[in-house]
């Protein structure tokens, strides 16, 4: 036992067992977000979103989940709604900036890293707190990526992955089922059968979102009515 555990629990700092007790509570924030799916094919990068809609007088098309980041990059987040479209808003930012100083796209990668390192401000300084959000990050550099970043601000490239509440039963089914054979609409009917077998309620295209990016074309975010096809 150690004197005065709950000085560790009140800022960013290291307790003697090497934890982060902030960046843990911001990991649980997201283990309650809603689920959110990346998987890549061949030529693209797919994202299947859940969105909770609790208050039933809420207008659907007022919450979003997937996002345009760049012509051929794309996002989706789970955890604290407020955080995630402030590293969206962050993210979006970085790609024009390096549009207006280089005239060329960002890659992927390279903004995974950056979005990394402005999250891992927020783990060092006082005052401040850990982003209570995970994000999905994907498009096409050379070859399609995907990359999860976490709140402890460490980012990993997927073929396919899964973030939220329903994180386990998605890593599982995609452990099964996915290919990196799969086509474009195969993928997106692995994403919304996932949602729909870790969905406690019935999955329409109110509470779903959809978005991906295909080689030599731009970033797509899906109307409900084209959503609905693929239910």
């Amino acid at each position: 036992m150690y004197p005065n555990v709950q000085a560790y629990d009140r800022g960013v700092m290291f307790n003697p067992d090497g934890r982060l007790f902030q960046v843990e509570y911001a990991k649980e924030a997201v283990r309650k977000g809603a689920t959110s799916i990346g998987l890549t094919t061949e030529d693209s990068v797919i994202f299947v979103a859940h969105k909770n809609l609790n208050e039933p007088l809420a207008v659907p098309s007022t919450i979003q989940k997937v996002f345009r980041i760049d012509a051929r990059i794309g996002a989706t987040y789970s955890g604290m709604v407020a955080d995630g479209l402030h590293i969206i808003d962050t993210a979006r930012s970085h790609t024009q900036n390096h549009k207006l100083v280089y005239d060329d796209v960002k890659s992927v990668e390279s903004l995974a890293k950056n979005i990394s390192s402005y999250m891992m401000q927020a783990t060092q300084f006082g005052g401040m707190r850990p982003y209570a959000v995970s994000m999905l990050l994907g498009g096409i550099d050379d070859v399609p990526r995907l990359y999860e970043i976490e709140p402890g601000a460490s980012f990993l490239g997927y073929r396919a992955d899964a973030i939220g509440s329903g994180k386990k039963v998605a890593t599982e089914m995609l452990l099964k089922e996915y290919k990196t054979t799969l086509d474009l609409d195969e993928a997106i009917g692995l994403g919304i059968k996932i949602i729909k077998k870790i969905s406690e309620t019935p999955v329409n295209e109110d509470n779903l979102d959809i978005g991906y990016v295909q080689d030599g074309k731009d970033f797509v975010i899906l109307s409900p009515d084209k959503l609905k096809l693929h239910l």
